[in-house]
């Protein structure tokens, strides 16, 4: 595997992590990432010393970050939308809002790279501002390794905006 690929997502939260508000999400992300550490095709997924990405604020007090690799989009399709963690994507507009603005982008990194959280914004803000391409796509209109376009993974799903 000469490719792996790359996401970012991220989401406003509608409370303070320590709020009621946020306590269903707050206890179900230990789970979750459990999960996905051992999802087939994970590769690598961004985290602090307490085991997830909550502290990490790049981008505003108020939003969440969660960045990972996988093998290819299949896998991430799969735990996205066909695993456990569908059911807390479910509820994810109990815990942020709806953001106007693209929240998820994909991109291929070489095997083995491990992108910085100001690769990742510069793919989302990539992808905001000329839309898809090879360089920052979504699972709606998804790319190869080779820049070519992809078949269509779902035109009617809902990428997760956090984990």
């Amino acid at each position: 595997m000469k490719h792996s690929l790359a996401q970012l997502n991220v989401a406003r939260m509608k409370a303070p992590l320590d709020s009621p508000v946020m306590a269903d999400f707050v206890s179900s992300l230990e789970a979750i990432n459990r999960l996905a550490d051992s999802a087939p095709g994970f590769m690598w997924r961004l985290q602090s010393d307490e085991g997830d990405a909550t502290s990490l604020r790049p981008i505003g007090e108020d939003m969440l970050v969660n960045m990972s690799v996988w093998s290819d989009a299949d896998a991430l399709a799969d735990f996205v939308y066909r695993s456990a963690h569908s059911a807390v994507m479910r509820r994810r507009r109990e815990w942020f809002e709806r953001l106007a603005e693209v929240y998820l982008v994909l991109w291929w990194v070489p095997a083995g790279h491990r992108p910085s959280i100001e690769e990742a914004i510069s793919r989302l803000e990539l992808l905001r501002r000329h839309g898809p391409s090879p360089d920052a796509f979504n699972f709606r209109a998804l790319y190869r390794p080779d820049g070519s376009p992809a078949r269509d993974l779902g035109a009617a799903r809902d990428p997760c905006p956090a984990t």
